[in-house]
């Protein structure tokens, strides 16, 4: 690889500013001064930036506690995505979201740039387990449980699969119920289009697992974390 793509990719600048680095002569590979972009590096060779290590490090994962308000995109020109929430060192290249959450959805969000794992965990034949905590205006009950069970047809001829809905709390006489709804695909709007066909409404809704992943409950709305390695060989066992 490039030492210029090996750099850029490392987030340590663009492409025109690694150049502009290695023609001020800061950049060393193995303790010998880089004086050309076209530089081939191996990713464990040492690189060094001044007197800073740069490690390769090919793919990168997120864990984030999405906040309402904020798109699952890798890029608007009106409103604000995921990944501008990122710290400016961290936004590597080709990042995005694992799937999508609505606007105003909020909770587990996975970010990364390995296309392979990202379709590993969204393709509709893995079957990947997610769950999700709902405030619904309505109430929910053993009807509302069986009919999820099944596999429901939405108006627009859209078949889903079976879903798993818990009744946390029902609260008759304010027409309101707490749910959790666990769900192995993604359709469009998916959960607030199910409990619509059911003739109520999602007020909030938060996704709180994606596989044997957890939200980590010590990161606020719009903080994250990487995934450690462990928790991502989890994730790509996941089904």
């Amino acid at each position: 690889m490039r030492i210029d793509k090996y750099l850029a990719n490392m987030n340590v600048g663009s492409r025109k500013q690694v150049h502009k680095l290695i023609k001020d002569g800061i950049v060393s590979v193995n303790g010998q001064m880089v004086n050309t972009p076209k530089m081939q590096v191996a990713p464990d060779d040492e690189v060094m930036v001044g007197q800073e290590k740069v490690s390769y490090k090919q793919y990168h994962y997120f864990l984030m506690n999405k906040p309402k308000g904020v798109l699952s995109a890798t890029e608007d020109l009106h409103q604000k995505t995921v990944l501008d929430l990122l710290d400016a060192q961290d936004r590597y290249q080709k990042l995005a979201p694992v799937g999508r959450l609505d606007k105003d959805t909020t909770g587990l969000l996975l970010i990364t740039n390995d296309g392979q794992f990202t379709h590993n965990l969204l393709a509709p034949n893995k079957h990947v387990d997610k769950v999700y905590r709902a405030s619904i205006a309505g109430v929910a009950d053993e009807s509302t449980v069986e009919e999820f069970a099944k596999g429901m047809q939405l108006g627009d001829g859209t078949k889903l699969k079976p879903a798993k809905l818990k009744i946390l709390s029902q609260d008759k006489k304010n027409d309101t119920s707490e749910v959790e709804v666990t769900i192995s695909e993604g359709k469009y709007h998916q959960i607030k289009r199910m409990f619509g066909a059911s003739g109520m409404k999602v007020v909030e809704l938060e996704r709180l697992t994606m596989g044997d992943l957890k939200l980590d409950l010590n990161l606020k709305r719009g903080q994250y974390r990487e995934l450690t390695d462990q928790e991502v060989k989890v994730l790509e066992n996941s089904k």
